[in-house]
């Protein structure tokens, strides 16, 4: 559940005085993680956001990020010099990203709001998802918009904007390449849409044929417990995606949510050949981690009984990677080989 934080907005005439006066840096933009090419100076770009049409000026300088998926995506394609300030940080930065994160402000360490968002002086603003974009959050797509401030927002929050049928991961790819367009770092970008896509292909391969044709393996997906009770993946979380490309079968596919609340006798009713847990120990919450998580399901008298707890089939990943990220593609590539590990791919 997240944290509201209530917070009075600024008024139009003060945010225009900050976002005025506040510095800008002077560099175009760091080297990619990944070693990609440079940035551009580029200029005057128009991208379609969530059925928004953005028009830019030059690239951006004072960008800020929301929560620490748009962070992540920013820190891979190299542009940590064109970030003036992060929030909501839900786990540690892995390594990789450690050095380019370490100089960036923090705004705020949990869910930013409008002053503390006006604190950056941002001339672009990034988020996973719309709902923090609210009046008692960072202020509206509207209100930012009119202080000619251009708000992003992932396009896996909006499906509903894109094509019927695109997949999560080719809403994150077109991200990647929107991105890519708005910074003038579009070779970055698609060497990072290249490499994801490959990363999908080869999770895809890992399933075998003779699997797929038999009868998929089901799978539950164990992302938290809170109050002692489970919280998995529903029909319309990633992991229902990731399950498609490797052969598997999301058995809570029926539940028209991302992360709905079932019961212990739920999970054991549908019986799942095995089950991912969702490492969120970083977190630190109780129940987050794959121990508690293990222990819980341990301790309930029919879930004990599962072959898939009692023989241990059971493959852990990090939580943050089920929810769409730059990162999720190595949870799926976990989830790949976990089952080649458990006999159900070849």
């Amino acid at each position: 559940m997240r944290q509201r934080h209530r917070a009075r907005l600024a008024t139009a005439a003060t945010l225009t005085l900050v976002l005025a006066t506040g510095g800008c840096s002077t560099a175009d933009g760091g080297p990619a993680v990944a070693g990609d090419g440079p940035a551009s100076p580029g200029g005057g770009a128009t991208v379609t956001n969530c059925g928004r049409e953005l028009d830019l000026g030059p690239p951006p300088k004072r960008a800020v990020t929301l929560d620490q998926t748009s962070t992540e995506t920013l820190l891979e394609l190299g542009l940590q010099d064109r970030m003036a300030g992060t929030a909501n940080l839900k786990t540690k930065i892995p390594d990789r990203y450690r050095d380019a994160y370490a100089g960036i402000p923090v705004i705020a360490p949990k869910i930013a709001t409008g002053e503390q968002l006006r604190s950056a002086a941002p001339d672009f603003v990034l988020a996973g998802s719309a709902d923090l974009y609210t009046g008692d959050r960072a202020g509206t797509r509207e209100e930012l918009g009119a202080l000619d401030v251009p708000t992003f927002v992932s396009a896996v929050d909006c499906p509903q904007s894109h094509q019927a049928g695109k997949s999560p991961f080719e809403l994150l790819f077109s991200d990647y390449e929107q991105l890519g367009k708005v910074f003038g770092v579009e070779e970055r970008a698609g060497r990072l849409v290249a490499g994801q896509r490959a990363a999908v292909a080869k999770a895809g391969a890992n399933a075998s044929a003779a699997v797929r044709d038999a009868k998929s393996p089901s799978v539950v997906y164990l992302y938290s417990v809170f109050n002692g009770m489970p919280y998995v993946a529903g029909k319309t979380g990633l992991p229902g995606e990731m399950s498609r490309i490797v052969g598997a079968r999301n058995a809570f596919d029926d539940v028209n949510e991302d992360w709905p609340e079932v019961s212990w006798e739920e999970v054991a009713k549908r019986a799942p050949d095995f089950i991912v847990i969702g490492d969120l120990s970083e977190r630190g919450r109780p129940g987050d981690s794959a121990a508690e998580k293990r222990a819980a399901m341990a301790a309930d008298p029919l879930v004990s009984k599962l072959p898939a707890v009692r023989d241990n089939k059971i493959i852990v990943v990090p939580g943050i990677e089920l929810d769409p990220s730059v990162r999720s593609v190595h949870a799926l590539g976990l989830l790949a080989e976990g089952m080649k590990e458990l006999g159900h791919a070849h």
